[in-house]
């Protein structure tokens, strides 16, 4: 089954999906274990495993500082892959998804790195430093090897760019609620609302909503106007803060269960 249609089959069963996302090697590959366990337990259904890199232009300052510190404790794209082939076979009721910068795959190589992603069991890639138009290699492999490279819509989005880029993506369309970067608190207002609507209006494929989202009032707000919803900051800074042991309750009552 296809990452979409794993999506249209989950929502079968849920009002609104949840994808977590974690830095790896941050604070360590133990303790991301730990959280996507928890996480797992709680019902989420996709994960964007990051692979740190020193420029995160699109993180803010949470994830900036955890990409930062997995570097300098020696995390490399060569210990994410071997990680990352464990936690999938750990964890096969889970989608999980590399969300990374493009200078690592390209220096990888396109090829090599999306062919060994579809061979530990990657479903698809968030790369939100590729324009598509400078990405053509890229996506054609990424199909070519049936992955999904997901695709962003942006508040900045006009009608005409959501409709190039809604055909270049597979899996689902990631929707930016807000301008900037990661972790500032998005308002659940009624910008958001106009946005969301564009969104669905732009596209066939599920749509994920992300930047911001913390709260269940947040999830529960987006039910019915998107088809998942993306936590990233707040579940590292609850780490940080209380330890991979808080994630499973938070992630529960996030989906109010």
């Amino acid at each position: 089954m296809d990452l979409t249609a794993d999506i249209q089959e989950r929502l079968q069963h849920k009002p609104i999906l949840l994808m977590t996302h974690l830095v790896l090697g941050y604070p360590s590959l133990e303790t991301n274990r730990e959280v996507i366990r928890q996480m797992a337990a709680n019902g989420v259904d996709c994960i964007e495993l990051q692979i740190p890199f020193s420029e995160p232009m699109a993180d803010g300052p949470v994830i900036l500082k955890a990409n930062q510190d997995a570097l300098s404790k020696g995390i490399r794209v060569e210990n994410c892959f071997g990680f990352v082939e464990e936690i999938i076979r750990d964890f096969p009721q889970i989608n999980f998804l590399f969300m990374t910068y493009y200078n690592i795959i390209f220096r990888y190589g396109e090829e090599a790195f999306i062919k060994r992603a579809k061979e530990i069991g990657i479903r698809g890639f968030i790369v939100p430093d590729l324009p598509p138009e400078e990405g053509e290699s890229y996506l054609r492999l990424s199909k070519q090897y049936n992955t999904s490279p997901v695709m962003f819509f942006t508040p900045t989005s006009t009608e005409e760019r959501m409709r190039e880029v809604e055909k270049l993506g597979t899996g689902f369309i990631y929707c930016v609620a807000r301008k900037g970067v990661t972790g500032k608190k998005t308002e659940m207002d009624g910008s958001l609302t106009l946005n969301l609507n564009r969104y669905r209006k732009a596209t066939d494929l599920p749509i994920a909503v992300g930047f911001g989202i913390s709260t269940r009032e947040d999830v529960a707000m987006l039910e019915g106007k998107a088809d998942m919803a993306i936590i990233g900051t707040a579940t590292i800074r609850l780490v940080d803060e209380k330890g991979p042991a808080a994630v499973g309750p938070f992630i529960a009552g996030l989906s109010g269960s």
